[in-house]
């Protein structure tokens, strides 16, 4: 029998009591009519109390009947459209809750460095891309992963002489490091000479000259003269990130971005065409101007919202910028590094807190995540118990004792299970037996955490179905693990669509409203290729999306 499904008796009595009620609601001549009805599907509702089902009604952009077929047939009228589930699996809306969308817009037309596999690739590329580039233009984006050649890092001088004209400014794939050739360097003013930045890394030569790395707030130093995007070119980049993100299922993103950013997001949402719902958030460090804007308009509506706050403790693994206790395995002097201090973070969320804004904060190492979990314990202790929804970003490496800390606090784990099928390629070279309790997905769900998924995108990409595969099989990109890399962390399948669905959108105020399919709520749901709790978990990562629909509006359909 399919997991979840419920008798066929207590499903036909609480159909029966559903349609009784919108019945009731319509006038007494006529049953209202649904405008969209999805029929021989195999719904996982993620509503406990009806934890699935066959068909589903929607009225506009709600959900008007969840039942099976014979309950929905009095809803269907001359103009309703009827979709054929095929007994496939039926979801609500995946919601991402960590994506840097813009920039994963302008991903999808940058330079592609992810997959080169060698300096000699990674040259070529660039010069590829340098030589269709139109003189000065800046080549930016790539996501370069220098794991994929042994770990050596690339320096400027490898790509000087294929993009003499052309400034290159090209990251990591964490975004926690990035490349610059000769020329972007001279284009910043940057020398031998150029001081140091606090919180960042300038990685430099024997001659001390900068080898074209720069590591967290060093970026600032290129950043700066790296021209910024026309208002055309971002609209393109939104375009295209929806449209992406629909494909993959995903009808919700938590955009972890800038001001700038919100604006782009605001000007589409004026012009109606916002495809995806949007909760916007901005850097903590700028809480009070979030905060008067609140003020001034309110928090938006279930298309747009703002209310979120990102800030940051550390930096990454792969950059080997996350803050430890102990040092890297690999780099016995190097315990990793704050990119904020602890007063700074205190402050920022302590008024963020009063302000009644929803503060979000990034910690990769086991040593971020203790500070961080004492700030947000602090903050609750001196400002009593509320409904704040404090929330750790990737929470990736943990000391075992801070795991039920997160359960206790009320704090919100927002993880992303494609980086430990990715980092767990080479992270026991780096942290040794600490991998025991990183992406520990399985502990924090057993301690009564809210752990909720996302993707990271742009550093990871933003495909539910492989996230969910990775939470359940933890099988390494490299496939040296078929029995799942640190296996003792695996979750369920259901668990893993709870993290996707409902608990997402738990972690961003709107479980009343999302993340589960019942009458009332958005009709935000999404049609897969096959039946998700029949198949192998191996096989998850392959289904392909057929249909994804937001507000009722069919978004995305495969054809």
């Amino acid at each position: 029998m399919r997991k979840n499904r419920i008798s066929r008796s207590n499903h036909y009595i609480l159909s029966f009591m559903l349609l009784m009620i919108v019945i009731g609601c319509a006038p007494q001549k006529e049953i209202i009519k649904a405008d969209l009805v999805l029929v021989n599907g195999q719904i996982w509702t993620g509503n406990k109390q009806l934890p699935a089902a066959t068909a589903l009604a929607v009225k506009a952009d709600t959900f008007l009947m969840v039942g099976d077929n014979n309950s929905v047939k009095p809803l269907i009228g001359p103009e309703t459209r009827i979709v054929d589930g095929g007994n496939y699996s039926v979801l609500p809306g995946f919601i991402d809750t960590h994506v840097h969308f813009l920039e994963g817009g302008f991903r999808l037309s940058s330079v592609l460095l992810r997959t080169a596999r060698t300096p000699e690739e990674f040259i070529s590329r660039i010069k590829a891309y340098a030589d269709q580039a139109t003189e000065g233009e800046w080549i930016t984006g790539g996501d370069w992963d220098h794991e994929q050649w042994g770990g050596e890092l690339p320096v400027r001088q490898w790509i000087d002489s294929v993009s003499p004209n052309n400034p290159v400014w090209v990251n990591r794939l964490d975004g926690h490091m990035s490349l610059a050739n000769s020329l972007a360097l001279k284009l910043a003013g940057v020398t031998s000479e150029t001081a140091d930045i606090k919180g960042g890394t300038i990685v430099r030569d024997q001659q001390g000259m900068p080898t074209g790395i720069f590591k967290d707030n060093a970026t600032v130093l290129i950043d700066k003269v790296v021209p910024d995007q026309s208002p055309a070119q971002k609209n393109t980049a939104l375009k295209k990130a929806m449209d992406y993100v629909s494909a993959q299922g995903v009808t919700s993103v938590h955009s972890v971005g800038s001001w700038g950013d919100l604006e782009v997001y605001k000007q589409a949402h004026q012009n109606r065409e916002l495809t995806t719902r949007i909760y916007a958030g901005v850097p903590l460090s700028s809480w009070q101007r979030l905060e008067e804007k609140i003020d001034q308009s309110g928090q938006g509506d279930d298309q747009l919202r703002v209310g979120l706050l990102k800030g940051f403790v550390d930096g990454s693994l792969g950059s080997h910028t996350a803050a430890f206790f102990e040092p890297f395995d690999d780099d016995p002097d190097n315990k990793g590094l704050m990119v904020n201090s602890e007063q700074d973070l205190y402050q920022w969320t302590k008024n963020a807190d009063q302000a009644g804004l929803q503060v979000a904060i990034h910690a990769i190492g086991d040593r971020a995540n203790h500070v961080l979990l004492n700030i947000y314990e602090k903050v609750i202790d001196e400002d009593g118990e509320k409904d704040r929804r404090f929330r750790i970003e990737h929470a990736q490496h943990l000391q075992k004792e801070d795991i039920p800390r997160f359960s206790k606090l009320g704090i919100i784990p927002c993880m992303q299970p494609y980086h430990a099928i990715d980092d767990g390629r080479w992270a026991e070279k780096v942290i040794g037996d600490r991998i025991q309790t990183t992406y520990a997905f399985k502990d924090l769900f057993e301690s009564g955490a809210k752990v909720a998924f996302g993707s990271d995108w742009f550093v990871a990409p933003p495909t539910p179905l492989e996230g969910i595969y990775a939470a359940v099989t933890r099988r390494t990109l490299d496939g040296k693990n078929p029995e799942g890399w640190v296996p003792e962390q695996k979750i369920t399948l259901d668990q893993a669509l709870e993290a996707y669905t409902i608990n997402a959108a738990y972690a961003s105020f709107e479980e009343d409203k999302k993340g589960s399919i019942e009458v009332g709520k958005l009709a935000d749901f999404v049609l897969l290729s096959d039946d998700l709790f029949y198949i192998p978990p191996e096989y998850i990562k392959d289904l392909m999306v057929l249909m994804t629909v937001v507000g009722g509006r069919v978004v995305y359909e495969l054809r």
